[in-house]
């Protein structure tokens, strides 16, 4: 994994109660706290890039579309055999469901997701000349393929910037870091967009998914290890 292990952050310190982080008042500390963020992840994880193992665009895409629902380890312990056993996208076209599903099982809501996988397939061949597209559009004609999905594939496979993944640790993260008051990925995705640089869309994403599972961890957040604890005000910080 890209980065810096949680230990090796910086020294445990004592946490900072949240009624004594000051919040920006003005435009101008709203955009200063958001390069603060962004200047300690890229210290953080100057390097941090997609966990989800593959060689090309349309590996990446079945990855991420067996990722639904599952986590990045138990997809990266499937893919290695399914890509092996299914090595052409016109392998996938032309698989049983039955037998894909029964392949992929253990990433779960397995029917769908071989059912999505077939279609997928079908469809490059028969739209995109076998080559996954590189637009937004096209990306969301695919079955199985919703905007999460194209944002990896785009930002990951191809450099384009098409907006930021908004997973779950993005989600409850920018919540936590009050970089949105939306529940919706769609309108978190809108609201990131306007505060974060397009040049970091891409980054942001992935620098921001290894700080949740590092740092800022969902069950128990290590809020004296955080570098972040000065400028966070979360009513849930760990004080102890």
């Amino acid at each position: 994994m890209a980065g810096v292990s949680a230990a090796s952050v910086t020294p445990v310190h004592p946490v900072t109660p949240p009624r004594r982080v000051p919040k920006p008042k003005n435009s101008a500390e709203r955009r200063a706290r958001v390069t603060r963020i962004l200047d300690e992840l890229d210290r953080l994880f100057p390097a941090a890039t997609c966990a989800l193992r593959h060689k090309n665009a349309w590996q990446l895409l079945v990855a991420t579309i067996l990722s639904a629902q599952c986590t990045d380890e138990r997809v990266n312990k499937v893919t290695p055999g399914l890509f092996e056993k299914y090595p052409t996208i016109q392998d996938f076209a032309s698989a049983s469901q039955d037998e894909l599903a029964q392949d992929i099982r253990s990433t779960g809501f397995f029917n769908n997701k071989a059912r999505s996988l077939i279609a997928a397939g079908k469809k490059i061949l028969a739209d995109y000349k076998g080559k996954v597209p590189r637009t937004m559009d096209e990306m969301l004609s695919i079955p199985g393929a919703a905007r999460k999905t194209a944002n990896v594939v785009l930002g990951t496979a191809y450099g384009i910037p098409s907006g930021v993944v908004v997973d779950t640790h993005v989600q409850r993260i920018s919540q936590r870091l009050d970089l949105t008051k939306n529940e919706d990925p769609a309108k978190i995705e809108l609201d990131l967009i306007k505060i974060i640089p397009k040049s970091k869309w891409i980054l942001f994403s992935h620098q921001v998914i290894h700080f949740g599972r590092q740092i800022c961890i969902a069950r128990r957040p290590r809020c004296s290890n955080c570098p972040l604890d000065p400028i966070c005000y979360a009513k849930d910080k760990t004080l102890a």
